[in-house]
């Protein structure tokens, strides 16, 4: 993997092979983004996918402060109201730390 945008995808196979549904990728709002929307089981499912090349400055699992996690929970809420969504939801995290992959469920 060179770049986010490729770790984006990875982790959206990586998702896929465990069972869950892609729904949309990089959903922009000018307070945060949602890297991943999956589904899983009728749970809505978003993603941050956070990638590292080695494990300097803590590593990809470190690299989600509160402030990005408050800003990926505005964007679900408005995501969610956007389109009359009420199933249940949650937010999890793919660290990928060079070639090792965490899948957080429910990070946050």
């Amino acid at each position: 993997m060179s770049s986010g945008k490729d770790a984006e995808q990875f982790a959206r196979r990586y998702l896929e092979q465990q069972g869950l549904s892609f729904v949309e990728q990089n959903v922009r709002y000018p307070f945060g983004e949602l890297d991943l929307v999956m589904k899983q089981h009728g749970t809505w499912v978003f993603v941050e996918v956070k990638y590292r090349t080695g494990r300097g400055f803590g590593g990809a699992l470190q690299a989600l402060t509160a402030a990005q996690q408050q800003r990926i929970r505005k964007a679900a809420s408005c995501y969610l109201q956007q389109h009359d969504i009420s199933d249940a939801c949650r937010f999890d995290v793919i660290a990928i730390d060079g070639d090792q992959v965490n899948w957080l469920i429910a990070a946050f």
